[in-house]
């Protein structure tokens, strides 16, 4: 599917694979390999973005994937998030999306909610929140009008 369908239907939180296309090189040919990883992988949406229009400048609207977190005894060092235009030439797949009873802790960052974290259920979300205070987190559940709404519309298989 397209990234503009990606943008459209999958809900914050849904795992997403993303490629090029290309068959993945031989680890011998590390920046062969490095290149194809950069343009090939997974990752969990945690944003969108609509498009903008200001006075010199305009982009179409994006989102951005959580691919991992690096670091030590609980510290996060790095980071790792990839932001892709609706206009990306690559081939991206819904694997998975939030289930019903599922809590996002989000925050409002500008004209669009990001994803903080993906809870199993309200209480693991509110533990989560606790060791990890943000200043304008909310809660929000996966309901089953959310999860019915994506079957009715077609978009559970994609």
């Amino acid at each position: 599917m397209s990234a503009h369908t990606v943008y459209d239907s999958a809900p914050l939180g849904s795992l997403i694979r993303y490629s090029d296309g290309t068959p993945k090189p031989p680890a011998r040919f590390r920046k062969k390999l490095s290149a194809w990883e950069s343009r090939n992988g997974t990752g969990r949406l945690i944003r969108k973005e609509p498009p903008r229009s200001r006075a010199t400048y305009s982009s179409p609207a994006c989102f951005t994937l959580h691919e991992g977190d690096f670091g030590e005894g609980g510290v996060i060092v790095v980071s790792v998030r990839h932001t892709w235009s609706v206009e990306s030439d690559l081939r991206f797949v819904i694997v998975e999306r939030p289930a019903i009873g599922m809590v996002r802790v989000l925050q409002d960052l500008g004209d669009s909610p990001e994803l903080l974290h993906l809870a199993r259920d309200r209480d693991a979300a509110e533990r989560w929140l606790a060791s990890n205070p943000y200043s304008r987190a909310y809660l929000k559940e996966v309901s089953a009008d959310e999860v019915g709404a994506d079957f009715v519309e077609g978009r559970a298989a994609a």
